[in-house]
């Protein structure tokens, strides 16, 4: 069982609790790229945006993938996580396996060569922002819990899922959340 008492900190993961209704926020899993006095940012990891890669660039050929929506924060933007930190220079390490950008060279350069795959790389459209101090108040209102990072759950399969799955291994104190309604107005 995991034990959700942790604080923030770049390389956890962000667990909503399901009374947050924030329309990106509902039900998310955000992994922590940064945390500290001026403020957090990371990446909403379970929720596809339902659009190709392809409809927002043709800077990778032929590579074409989901896109996923990383969070509020400049959603005009293109934003990627990898696991080739070492073939990617200034990438900065998230957690084991898991890099948060660096140089777009290197990352097309690898795709066109085969070296990177979707399995190795997501790609976001904005990300997720705190103020300093903000993710802390959030904390306190018990918006979220706070648990150790896993690259499993950035380059996992079926990320859609991936909240609920997450909950139900938190043990039986957690697993009405599963049940709770996205809208309890609509109940």
């Amino acid at each position: 069982m995991l034990i959700p008492d942790q604080l923030p900190a770049s390389g956890r993961i962000l667990i909503s609790q399901p009374s947050l209704h924030d329309r990106f926020f509902s039900r998310s899993v955000v992994m922590l790229a940064g945390h500290g006095p001026e403020g957090s940012f990371g990446f909403i990891v379970n929720k596809p945006a339902n659009v190709k890669l392809s409809k927002v660039t043709d800077e990778f050929g032929t590579f074409d993938m989901d896109l996923y929506l990383g969070g509020p924060v400049h959603v005009d933007n293109l934003f990627y996580v990898h696991s080739k930190g070492d073939l990617v220079k200034d990438s900065l390490k998230i957690i084991d396996g898991v890099y948060w950008g660096g140089d777009m060279d290197d990352i097309r350069e690898l795709i066109a060569a085969g070296r990177i795959t979707e399995k190795d790389i997501r790609f976001y459209a904005g990300y997720s922002g705190w103020e300093p101090k903000q993710l802390d108040r959030e904390m306190h209102e018990n918006s979220w819990i706070v648990l150790e990072g896993k690259n499993r759950y950035v380059f996992g399969p079926r990320p859609a899922g991936l909240w609920k799955n997450i909950v139900l291994t938190l043990g039986k104190d957690y697993a009405p959340w599963v049940n709770f309604p996205v809208d309890p107005n609509m109940n």
